[in-house]
């Protein structure tokens, strides 16, 4: 199963990619995620991307395919993947349409995560992670049982720098000048779902299965 997650950072990508993950054993690829690691690291493609998201650009093509074309020669992606974050242009889109066909494989299903500003807004300025396991905290709905400090092994809690609502807006507003295109390009090719990610949880997790296992189902 080959699956693509699109929509903006909080919009709920995560929380499906980890219940799919529980289901059908599918590794969460998030470019997010693979970004991050590379500029704590101080690798090269980290140096090269923090400049684009520390202002809440999109990193450029030639360096999110190069890591994503690395992330599924893995072993653990086989049997299939969902892949967050990625792809968000359309020469990004036809880049993964030639590492698939590698594969011999196509993808199964695009999810496209909608929400309202001030949702996202709420959501973001309000998470906090811990810099050394990585859990995620929100202020409002899941804070953390001593304040500021991560229940797992009580390192102090940080916001990311994207999630500052100035670059939230940013990363919004760049989000839907550059995937619009994405929305016609994958629903012209029967592939396209829209989920109200404002829905509980289990709510959009259902309609999620049901388009996957129709489209599966479909000669």
């Amino acid at each position: 199963m080959h699956l693509v997650f699109m929509g903006p950072p909080g919009a709920g990508k995560g929380t499906q990619a980890a219940l799919f993950h529980e289901r059908y054993r599918l590794p969460h690829v998030s470019t997010g995620d693979m970004f991050r690691v590379a500029v704590r690291d101080g690798t090269e493609v980290g140096r090269r991307a923090t400049e684009y998201m520390l202002r809440g650009d999109l990193v450029p093509d030639e360096i999110v395919d190069e890591i994503v074309r690395i992330r599924l020669a893995q072993s653990d992606t086989a049997r299939g993947f969902i892949l967050d974050g990625y792809p968000r242009t359309l020469p990004q889109a036809d880049y993964l349409d030639a590492l698939l066909a590698e594969r011999d494989h196509g993808l199964d299903a695009v999810v496209s995560f909608e929400i309202h500003e001030e949702v996202l807004l709420r959501r973001l300025t309000g998470r906090r992670v811990c810099p050394t396991c990585g859990a995620i905290y929100h202020l409002g709905n899941n804070p953390p049982k001593a304040p500021g400090r991560c229940d797992l092994d009580g390192t102090a809690l940080v916001q990311r720098k994207d999630d500052a609502p100035d670059t939230v807006l940013h990363r919004l507003q760049v989000f839907r000048q550059w995937t619009a295109p994405l929305v016609d390009h994958y629903r012209k090719r029967g592939l396209f779902l829209a989920v109200d990610a404002e829905r509980p949880v289990e709510t959009v997790h259902e309609q999620i299965l049901q388009f996957v296992r129709s489209r599966a189902a479909s000669p």
